[in-house]
């Protein structure tokens, strides 16, 4: 990393949104799920950069069949591979391949959040470790075919009562409803949405 990129990280480290972030989850103990051999594994990341204020990067998966989340908005990420030794592997490996953003080159991870899981049986039963970065402001992401889209969306606004939403959806002949955040023309729901309240809980102590 030049001295000139190693500064624009360092300001993005230094912003008082991101300390927040970051103190916060130096002092807490993230949830970590039990499991067993019938359980996949997997990790995302959930990456911010600093331009005029702070932003989330999202990502809407490529449609795909057979898969559950063709579609969805979501976090970098995937599942745990053998040549992954630890989940934390898992987040950065698949960040590079879905988006050319390499965690360690293009940033610093800040920390982790409480593992999820699926709560629609319906759903392959498989544990998520969120991870928290921070990456340069200039990154160039070149997303991979399981990527069809990306949003930065400022953290600070996910909070404001016009981007929260709902998703609807059919099942067995019902209407459920989950909450959502939007971004632009999309809703992320679901394990995202989980994710992003973790996120901003951590903003709100």
């Amino acid at each position: 990393m030049s001295d000139h990129a190693g500064d624009r990280l360092a300001a993005a480290l230094g912003h008082p949104v991101i300390e927040r972030i970051s103190s916060q989850l130096a002092s807490r103990q993230p949830f970590e799920a039990a499991w067993d051999n019938q359980t996949r594994l997997a990790a995302v990341a959930a990456i911010l950069r600093v331009t005029d204020q702070p932003e989330l990067l999202f990502i809407k998966r490529a449609e795909a069949i057979g898969d559950p989340w063709s579609g969805h908005m979501a976090f970098p990420g995937g599942r745990h591979e053998t040549v992954d030794h630890t989940l934390r592997e898992t987040a950065i490996r698949e960040t590079r391949e879905e988006t050319s953003i390499d965690l360690l080159a293009h940033g610093q991870l800040l920390g982790v959040l409480d593992d999820l899981a699926p709560r629609s049986p319906r759903l392959p039963r498989i544990n998520i470790r969120p991870y928290v970065a921070v990456v340069r402001p200039d990154v160039v992401i070149v997303p991979s075919h399981e990527v069809a889209l990306h949003f930065w969306v400022p953290i600070g606004s996910l909070g404001a009562p016009e981007m929260q939403t709902e998703h609807e959806m059919e099942f067995e002949g019902s209407r459920l409803r989950f909450p959502g955040y939007r971004v632009g023309p999309h809703v992320a729901w679901g394990l995202t949405e989980r994710i992003v309240r973790q996120l901003l809980g951590l903003l709100s102590h």
